[in-house]
Formats: structure tokens, sequence, C-alpha cells
């Protein structure tokens, strides 16, 4: 897929990770369970949005799962701006282990748990549900645009825009990511930043 190609104006992207959830605390696998944000991920969802006023955003995509989707009403709203839902953001769907913790996980399964067919959506088909988004956003105007979604997920599109880039945190419950294309270069100028919650 050549995106990049595509934009010869320069555009940014905010790829922003929902708010914080009573089952990220316990540590508990999410997946595509339908998980609302806790009393933190709306303020730390309020925080951002008005962060993101000093920016020129024109629409926001969002996961159509409750805890990213209440994180981009809040910042739509803020910037009064489009909210489009598409389901190709949802996170991985995580089978048998959603609800469960690591020590659980073990428990039950044993230490190779990650081995086993416990129904967990493949890297493959996450990666073909990123594309499909990236290129259908490709051929779209050009425009500032906020992506509201999950770590797999946004990890997934970063890998898919800078394919050589190399990130090994974790992305943080409403950090803000930002990539520009610059002479039809896709660069990140910001990553995991959640200076706005402090």
């Amino acid at each position: 897929m050549n995106y990049k190609e595509t934009r010869e104006k320069q555009m940014e992207l905010g790829l922003i990770r929902h708010g914080s959830t009573a089952w990220n605390k316990e540590g508990r696998a999410q997946g595509s369970s339908d998980i609302p944000l806790d009393e933190e991920g709306l303020k730390g969802a309020k925080l951002l949005a008005e962060r993101l006023q000093e920016g020129d955003w024109k629409i926001i995509y969002s996961s159509d799962l409750t805890r990213a989707r209440q994180t981009a009403e809040i910042i739509a709203n803020k910037l009064q701006i489009k909210l489009v839902l598409d389901e190709r953001l949802r996170e991985t769907n995580g089978g048998l282990i959603e609800g469960t913790t690591e020590a659980e996980r073990i428990a039950r399964w044993g230490m190779n748990w990650r081995e086993q067919d416990l129904g967990i959506e493949s890297s493959a088909s996450v990666k073909a549900r990123t594309q499909s988004f990236v290129k259908e956003l490709a051929v779209t105007p050009v425009q500032n645009t906020l992506i509201v979604s999950h770590g797999a997920l946004l990890n997934a599109t970063m890998s898919e825009l800078i394919p050589k880039a190399m990130y090994d945190q974790s992305l943080k419950n409403s950090s803000l990511t930002s990539l520009k294309l610059v002479n039809s270069i896709w660069e990140c100028s910001l990553y995991n930043c959640t200076e706005h919650l402090m």
C-alpha cells in the first residue's frame, strides 16, 4: 500500500488510546469486551480534549467499543468536529482470555497459555483490518484527523505508516501520538504523550 504517495499536502494524524477502565486497573484482558470508561478515564478524556483545542482537527474516527467511543465523544463535543465510528478500529479479539488477569490465565491454562489456541484473533487479521482502514483513509480529502482506538490497533497503524519505526513502550490510556506527513513521508513528532494528565 502506497499511502504516503497519495498525500502531497501536509497533514497530521493524532492517534489516541482510549481512557482508563476498571479492567485496565485490574489487569484484565479487554479485547472486544465492551467496557466503559471509569471516572479517571472520563477525566483523562476531558483533559485531552482541552489539549487538542490547540490544534486544527477536522474529523475523528473511533472504535465503536464503549471505552473508545466515550473518549471520542468527549473530544468531538469539545472540538465540535464530526465523529465516525468504525468497527475495524476495535481491539484485538481476546477469545477465551477476555476478562482474565495474567494470574488467572496461568491458573487455568498454565504458563504456556500464549502457545495454546484460545480463540485469540490472529495478528494477520488485525493487520488486515488496519490496512483496510488506512487504505480507505488514504483516498479521503486531506485533513488533520484524530483516531481513537486501542493499543494493538494503534501500534498496527503506526507500523503501516512508519514501517521501520521501533516503539517499545505500551501506549498509555488517554495518550496522544502525533504523526505528520512531511514531503510525502510520515514522521512521528510526538509519541505516547500524557502531559495533559499531569
